[in-house]
């Protein structure tokens, strides 16, 4: 469920597109890491409260096609499980698209992005959690509205009362991002989750975030919340029950993130 920290920098990379200068070509390459506090997505933690390690490769063809892959240790699928011999320590994504600008202010971007969890005998008892979603966004100035479709998959493993799929979930953002100079950047964002045949399992997030860059790095604070049902509720989705035991942690709750990060 990818990057809520990394989230910042690519809102602001895609409510304006940079060109790079005739002497100073950017490479259609890069690399990121990430050391959070804990990694949280749409406003769902990932791993329970505790720290996260993250990084990915990205191309970027100068004719506006992207492809690139990112991975981060999770715990969110180990927590719930029934049994022991259910593990997937990490996510992967793999994506790809098309972006690029209508006028000077005004860009978009579609694509695809596939959300894998490898590990061992995770489908027992529930539904596969690798996921494939569908993408669009239009971006003005310091501005993007994207929507994100659940196709062929269930949503991260999420079945109907009757045991179908729910494919055809969707996730509709806005996120701004202001650079305010010296390093300083400010975000903020607020989405929707809507979970195809369960209603209750809708939700909204949002969050507010700051960033410092550094010669060695950017280092970054965010809060984010939902109004996600909790675990006390009739459909505790949000909610991480330990294998046998009453531990509970509510994974919509509000939480702070400090993380650092670094591109090459």
């Amino acid at each position: 469920m990818r990057k809520s920290i990394l989230a910042l920098s690519v809102a602001a990379a895609l409510a304006a597109p940079a060109l790079a200068s005739a002497d100073q070509p950017a490479s259609p390459v890069t690399a990121n890491v990430t050391l959070a506090s804990q990694y949280i997505y749409r406003g769902i933690a990932q791993s329970r409260g505790k720290p996260a390690i993250q990084g990915g490769f990205d191309y970027t063809n100068p004719n506006g096609i992207y492809v690139g892959t990112w991975a981060s240790s999770i715990s969110w699928i180990s927590d719930a499980a029934t049994s022991s011999a259910i593990s997937a320590p990490i996510e992967i994504d793999v994506y790809g698209g098309y972006r690029g600008s209508i006028t000077k202010d005004l860009g978009y971007d579609v694509g695809i992005l596939t959300y894998n969890y490898p590990g061992t005998n995770i489908s027992t008892g529930a539904a596969n959690p690798d996921t494939v979603e569908l993408h669009g966004a239009l971006s003005y100035a310091w501005l993007t509205a994207k929507y994100s479709l659940t196709t062929g998959t269930s949503l991260f493993g999420w079945v109907k009362p009757d045991g179908g799929k729910t494919t055809g979930s969707g996730y509709f953002e806005l996120n701004g991002a202001w650079d305010m100079g010296n390093g300083l950047g400010l975000s903020a964002h607020v989405g929707h989750q809507s979970v195809n045949g369960l209603s209750d399992a809708s939700y909204t997030d949002y969050n507010v975030g700051v960033t410092k860059a550094f010669s060695v790095g950017t280092l970054g604070l965010l809060y984010s919340d939902t109004n996600a049902k909790s675990c006390g509720d009739a459909t505790p989705m949000y909610c991480n029950t330990l294998s046998g035991t009453a531990n509970t942690y509510d994974l919509g709750k509000g939480a702070l993130v400090l993380s650092f990060s670094k591109t090459f």
